[in-house]
């Protein structure tokens, strides 16, 4: 899998002043189609209903903001270098997403922690969203949301580290957390040192998860790698999967309809994926645990010593 240039840049973004300034001198941080913006949320208003893409200059941001309509692009001039850094709208998230589309490039999102638990770099209310080259650290969510209609998510070539939550309130955060009626699709992506919950947990008809890293060696009080809640039919194929130690549940990595069957699985094809136990793991987990009892077209897995590739519940 060919790793996000993101991830590349990890420890030097964990290590950034909170304090650098917000754009260079005299340059207006936010541009729309050539005009300049102090602060976000005046760039996004601009845009009232209609299409454009929001121009984001390298700098820290402690600021949000809410998209109320429009189809808006929010761009990064130079990846990783534009970062936002804790200020949630709506004690919800820096981007509280509920326009016609939303497409997120090159934006780094850290530090996010809210009162109910679920403080998150994005939180889509409405509208597909595409989100890549992006970055989500250290915070109680990474992507949270969903809608009940048709909604398409993509998220591709982006980095998920830090995150989830398990102790600040009654139920659990994650890296991404999404539940709609549409599709969503994970790919080309890394997810690295949970703090708790799982690291993907999609409430989805639909899903792709392919070519993606799970990283848990470092993860503290960890669930499962992937939990499709209410069952999903789709793809999840050329993942690579490393369980740590330090977890709540060891049980098992990909978990299907454990919640509820509302969708069908059948047809969830589950293929060419590499999964481990980190050096020094005793447990015996499932790489699969199945609910739903549905017939899992379950193809070639290339299991670690101590996995077992199936079991149903």
């Amino acid at each position: 899998m060919r790793r996000s240039l993101f991830a590349l840049a990890l420890l030097a973004l964990l290590a950034a002043p909170a304090g650098a300034p917000a754009f260079a001198q005299g340059t207006a941080p936010f541009t729309v189609n050539g005009q300049g913006f102090a602060t976000l949320q005046e760039a996004v208003t601009s845009i009232r209903m209609g299409t454009a893409t929001i121009l984001i200059a390298p700098g820290t941001y402690r600021q949000c903001a809410i998209q109320q309509g429009g189809h808006i692009t929010f761009k990064a001039v130079q990846p990783g270098k534009a970062i936002f850094d804790s200020v949630a709208c709506e004690d919800k998230a820096a981007l509280v997403l509920r326009g016609n589309g939303s497409v997120v490039d090159g934006l780094v999102f850290r530090g996010y922690r809210v009162s109910d638990g679920n403080g998150a770099g994005i939180r889509t209310e409405s509208g597909d969203l595409t989100v890549t080259n992006s970055m989500f650290l250290n915070s109680q969510e990474g992507i949270l949301g969903g809608q009940p209609t048709n909604q398409r998510i993509t998220i591709d070539r982006s980095t998920f580290s830090g995150l989830g939550q398990c102790d600040q309130s009654p139920s659990c955060a994650h890296s991404i957390y999404l539940d709609n009626k549409g599709s969503i699709s994970v790919t080309n992506s890394r997810f690295e040192r949970g703090n708790g919950g799982h690291y993907v947990k999609l409430r989805s008809p639909t899903v792709t998860i392919t070519d993606n890293s799970f990283d848990d060696t470092a993860g503290h009080k960890t669930n499962y790698m992937i939990d499709l809640p209410e069952g999903a039919t789709g793809l999840i194929a050329r993942n690579t999967f490393v369980q740590g130690k330090d977890k709540e549940n060891h049980s098992g990595m990909i978990v299907v309809a454990a919640e509820a069957r509302t969708y069908p699985s059948t047809g969830l094809r589950v293929e060419n994926n590499d999964a481990r136990l980190s050096p020094g793991d005793t447990t015996n987990p499932a790489f699969l645990i199945d609910f739903s009892h549905d017939k899992l077209p379950i193809g070639a897995n290339r299991l670690g010593a101590g996995l077992r590739a199936f079991e149903t519940r």
